[in-house]
């Protein structure tokens, strides 16, 4: 896919704070982009840049290879839904869709026949007359999204857009929004701090830390191969031990060797390891890698998650089968399912 929007060494700086700290990154047509990290991390300045309402102190944004730093928002192929919706109120839900129709004088046709094209792509045929307060809050982000998308932008960024929602509502939209994306085949730019929204909506994930982007991939590439321990453990929760790398497809943590896929390391070079709870198989102690002792269980719904301390370190393990507190265990761990990361990459 062809590259839409080119964001090149971008810095951003309010009073004595680095914002941005020499942020790259391109975005491609009909992809959708998650910008993922704490509060505080950046993310939205990011968008705010791409869509005219902050401009960096240093840097340069390209648009389909030409620089649009001067140009604003409104003549900006592109459209925004903040997690506020800004609706009108004083507007029903046509009168809102239609607003910016309107703002560029298209014929009264045209906005009727959008507007109810609108309607039945976001679910609320027959709701055009109702007043925005009457609406539920998944009803008013539908409304919200028609009326970013009405003007048939390149690119729609969207702020946290869910974020106001209950989780039963969230996880409905997560889906409806990754299918209008693609039935529309437009760009979309969506930030979050949730990472399981980011999994399941996402082609590309940009993860950020403190004004930095410190891993862009797929989800799959995101989740199994973080390229540091924040990333390991903001994406998921992780298992993460000191060991050493004995040579390649070799490597000895929590008292045992294991065969691992990793290679490229210096022999005995000192590393991190990280292991997915959900990664980790209850044994017989006979048949473990390491033997230890269950310390505590929860329920989580779909599995029990319990703590195990073995080899020195108590180990998060994810499961269908409970083990019972105090019981001793074994556990095995596969070599594709082990993770090793050179130390000094904690950031």
């Amino acid at each position: 896919m062809p590259r839409l929007i080119e964001l090149k060494d971008i810095v951003k700086i309010f009073g004595k704070n680095t914002v941005l700290n020499h942020v790259d990154l391109y975005i491609r047509q009909n992809e959708f982009v998650t910008l993922l990290g704490p509060s505080g991390c950046g993310k939205t300045t990011t968008l705010r840049i791409i869509g005219g309402f902050e401009q960096p102190t240093s840097g340069e944004l390209l648009f389909n290879e030409e620089s649009i730093l001067n140009t604003p928002p409104h003549k900006r192929q592109l459209n925004t839904v903040f997690q506020k919706y800004a609706l009108f109120p004083n507007m029903n839900v046509a009168e809102n869709i239609a607003f910016g129709l309107k703002i560029k004088k298209v014929s009264s046709a045209i906005i009727s026949e959008k507007v109810k094209a609108m309607l039945k792509m976001v679910n609320l045929e027959g709701f055009e007359k109702r007043r925005i307060t009457s609406l539920s809050g998944g009803q008013q982000q539908r409304v919200a999204i028609a009326r970013a998308l009405v003007n048939e932008p390149q690119v729609l960024l969207l702020d946290e857009p869910l974020g106001a929602l209950d989780l039963k509502l969230r996880k409905e939209m997560q889906v409806e929004l990754k299918n209008m994306q693609k039935s529309l085949g437009i760009t979309f730019v969506y930030v979050t701090h949730d990472q399981e929204e980011a999994l399941t909506m996402s082609d590309t994930i940009a993860v950020m830390n403190e004004g930095e982007i410190l891993q862009i991939g797929t989800p799959e590439e995101i989740y199994n191969e973080p390229k540091n321990a924040f990333v390991a453990n903001f994406i998921g929760e992780s298992n993460i031990i000191s060991g050493v790398m004995l040579n390649d497809f070799k490597v000895s943590f929590a008292g045992f060797d294991f065969d691992c896929v990793d290679k490229g390391f210096t022999a005995n070079e000192a590393i991190d390891v990280v292991v997915r709870p959900e990664d980790i198989r209850i044994t017989n102690p006979e048949n473990g890698q390491l033997v230890g002792q269950v310390k505590h269980t929860t329920f989580k719904g779909v599995h029990y998650e319990m703590g195990v301390e073995a080899g020195g370190f108590t180990w998060k393990v994810q499961s269908t089968v409970l083990s019972p507190t105090n019981t001793t265990v074994g556990l095995t761990i596969k070599p594709d399912l082990i993770h090793v990361m050179r130390q000094g990459t904690q950031a």
